[in-house]
């Protein structure tokens, strides 16, 4: 069992069926249903429910009002995707004073461009970076403001066509006049694929991965440069379980890479809107990202 930061003591089972439900394996209501099941254990469902939905306005990091940044919605245009992309584009001050910066690519969740993921391009344009958060959901009206409805719509969508307007979107990066030409790509579960996968098939546009518990590419791997940096949570046994196969296709190829298993935590341990949340291996993991950044794009 875990104490969530909103007080509840979680059992790893609400942990488990709750990655079942938000990746489609189980619906809504087997997902509730399941979690009935733990009253025995006097844990009541409203506040299993409660700790596992996200709480955006707490976890803000970094305000959109924050003047060391400038944020903005652009589009782009994806031939190959949707037609039209849409992101969230953040500049740190030193670039809308005219300077120019490495940028990274932030993939969202399976649910659209949701606070959440915001509030990660700001954390990188804090440090430096020109950040931009595609929102996948584009094409149908954007993020609509909650997660539940924004999985349901992402799942009417053709996974190939997202994975388009993303290598778009990288590469309206790498045209960007404020960046210096190198981008890189920081992916969050299905963002943790599509990171990947962005890395196997622009490798010319991609200078650096970084999937957080993310599954391998689907697409061909031979094209793979590198260099990657995977981050694992030792409880997410879905994605772990495909890790073995991936390791030993990068170590064929020898493609440079590190990868980090974070000890008793949860798919899902960055985001610090729910109670799978880790603040140690978060903070970690972060900072890991960071200077792998600053080392291979700088």
């Amino acid at each position: 069992m875990k104490t969530s930061d909103k007080g509840v003591i979680i059992p790893q089972q609400a942990f488990d069926w709750y990655d079942e439900y938000a990746h489609g394996d189980i619906d809504r209501r087997t997902f509730l249903s399941r979690l009935a099941t733990l009253s025995a254990m006097g844990v009541t469902l409203a506040g299993v429910t409660a700790a596992l939905t996200p709480n955006y306005a707490e976890a803000e990091q970094v305000s959109f009002n924050d003047a060391a940044i400038k944020a903005t919605y652009e589009l782009f245009s994806s031939p190959n995707g949707y037609g039209e992309g849409k992101g969230y584009l953040v500049l740190p001050k030193a670039v809308v004073d005219g300077a120019s910066a490495p940028a990274v690519l932030v993939a969202h969740e399976n649910r659209g461009l949701n606070p959440y993921i915001e509030d990660v391009a700001r954390r990188l344009a804090k440090a430096g970076f020109i950040a931009f958060a595609p929102d996948a959901l584009h094409s149908l009206g954007g993020y609509p403001g909650n997660d539940d409805d924004g999985r349901t719509m992402q799942r009417t969508l053709e996974r190939d066509k997202i994975v388009a307007d993303f290598q778009a979107a990288a590469q309206f990066l790498h045209a960007h006049p404020s960046v210096t030409g190198k981008v890189g790509i920081v992916g969050f579960c299905f963002g943790g694929y599509l990171a990947n996968e962005l890395a196997a098939t622009i490798p010319d546009h991609i200078q650096a991965a970084v999937p957080f518990y993310g599954t391998p590419p689907t697409s061909d791997m031979s094209q793979i440069k590198g260099p990657i940096m995977l981050h694992f949570a030792e409880l997410d046994q879905r994605v772990n379980g495909t890790w073995p196969d991936y390791q030993m296709k990068l170590d064929e190829m020898q493609v440079p890479y590190q990868a980090f298993t974070y000890a008793k935590v949860n798919h899902g341990f960055h985001n610090d809107s729910t109670a799978r949340y880790h603040e140690a291996s978060a903070e970690l993991a972060w900072q890991r990202t960071l200077e792998f950044f600053k080392q291979h794009l700088n």
